[in-house]
């Protein structure tokens, strides 16, 4: 089916679609299931309701939380999920995405301790428990903008992203790379005195870590073969292992690129198809290397392709597939990875599409076992309210519109957030 826009009255509606699609979409009306807590290593979680690391770009200079994103954290805190997936803080000064993108550092770490020990005493004050909070540790690679101004940090040239190719000095040296892996022992023991529960050795959405799993045409020990492509991220939970202290790692892992071969990872040879191999193999040694309790699982690019992840209305190009189709294609390969490993607490994406139809997915998602919790990243910039709207009410009407606002202001720089329900502050 061809792109159309939203226009769904009920679930009946959705389900229609989703059988002209063959979409793998289990709804589930009864959202109770969402408020069951869940065991994630030492911790236990309140609700199975997550909020996804959505940069703001409104930090200060020096990668100290601004007034912003105070303001952005404190309303999460207050809204009642029971996991809030901190956004993406740079681990060296040089892969940051942005002038005002988050880092922390010994000079600033209190102040991220005070945001941390604030959002866990304020979710407690509103909601009777601390949210578990996961800092996701990033080097932004070839997005890296740290003055403003691109200077792309690339492992290969790839080039369904770059039109045209980029020029060979921006390709990192294998010494480059280590020094990069190294730098995560740094951030993650600064995250555990800051009091964060987690670490995400972020490795998704084309960044520098996920961007090394398809180095199929890079020579040397971080190109070519699949030890090779993953030595990157392994390392880097090495190093970040050595500071984490009491805290767990985990990762928020692209588990399909949606570029061809050999510019993809987890896409078949042949076609742009998922095939999964090279992913499961990969989480079996994360967890078994590195006791991982939980993982959280994307797909695409937000740059090039991100109707394979957020599936919208309106946007930069007419996506190739029904949003439905897209939606599907992130399920299924969810529920395949999670009965590949019905132990590990999988954390999905994509939900917000559905609008006040989310939680019915999620909650059908949860229910059926195909995942561990629903993530929320754009609805929850367009209503931060909305866990505890659902617990309450058994459903939410002001939700994320899929217009692309938030994203683009995060390509551009701007301070990043709802331009449709915070217009106040937020606006194109």
């Amino acid at each position: 089916m061809q792109h159309e826009k939203f226009h769904y009255q009920s679930l009946a509606d959705i389900q229609r679609t989703a059988e002209l699609c063959n979409a793998f979409l289990p709804l589930n009306e009864d959202v109770s299931p969402l408020f069951q807590p869940l065991k994630i290593g030492r911790h236990t979680v309140a609700n199975r309701i997550a909020l996804q690391p959505m940069e703001g770009t409104d930090g200060l200079e020096d990668g100290t939380p601004g007034e912003l994103t105070w303001r952005r954290y404190d309303r999460f805190a207050r809204g009642g999920a029971g996991l809030i997936w901190f956004e993406a803080v740079a681990t060296v000064p040089e892969g940051r995405a942005s002038a005002h993108q988050l880092q922390i550092t010994p000079a600033n770490v209190d102040a991220y301790k005070r945001l941390v020990a604030h959002m866990k005493e304020t979710c407690l004050k509103n909601n009777g428990y601390e949210p578990v909070i996961v800092m996701q540790a990033t080097n932004s690679g070839r997005y890296s903008k740290p003055t403003g101004t691109s200077d792309p940090m690339i492992a290969y040239h790839c080039p369904p992203l770059e039109e045209p190719l980029l020029d060979d000095k921006h390709i990192l040296s294998d010494d480059q790379l280590k020094r990069f892996t190294d730098a995560y022992e740094g951030a993650a023991r600064l995250a555990s005195e800051a009091g964060f529960d987690g670490v995400d050795v972020k490795c998704c959405h084309r960044y520098l870590a996920c961007e090394l799993l398809s180095a199929f045409t890079r020579p040397g020990p971080y190109g070519g073969s699949y030890e090779n492509r993953t030595r990157f991220l392994k390392d880097a939970f090495r190093a970040a292992q050595s500071g984490v202290g009491n805290g767990f790692l985990t990762t928020r892992m692209n588990a399909y690129d949606g570029f061809p071969y050999p510019y993809g990872f987890g896409v078949h040879e042949g076609s742009l198809e998922v095939d999964l191999a090279e992913p499961l193999k990969l989480i079996g040694e994360l967890v078994d290397e590195f006791h991982i309790p939980l993982l959280n699982v994307t797909m695409g690019n937000p740059y090039k392709n991100p109707h394979v992840n957020r599936p919208y209305d309106n946007g930069n190009y007419i996506p190739p597939e029904h949003p439905i189709e897209g939606l599907g294609r992130v399920m299924k390969g969810l529920s395949d990875i999670q009965h590949a490993y019905p132990e590990l607490p999988l954390l999905g994406s994509a939900f917000s599409y559905l609008r006040r139809f989310a939680p019915a997915l999620a909650s059908g998602m949860v229910s059926g076992g195909h995942c561990a919790m629903a993530g929320f990243g754009r609805m929850a910039f367009a209503n931060p309210d909305f866990p505890c709207q659902l617990r309450e009410n058994g459903g939410v009407e002001k939700v994320c519109m899929t217009c692309g606002g938030c994203a683009q202001l995060l390509r551009a720089g701007i301070p990043a957030g709802c331009i449709i329900h915070d217009r106040e502050m937020y606006k194109l």
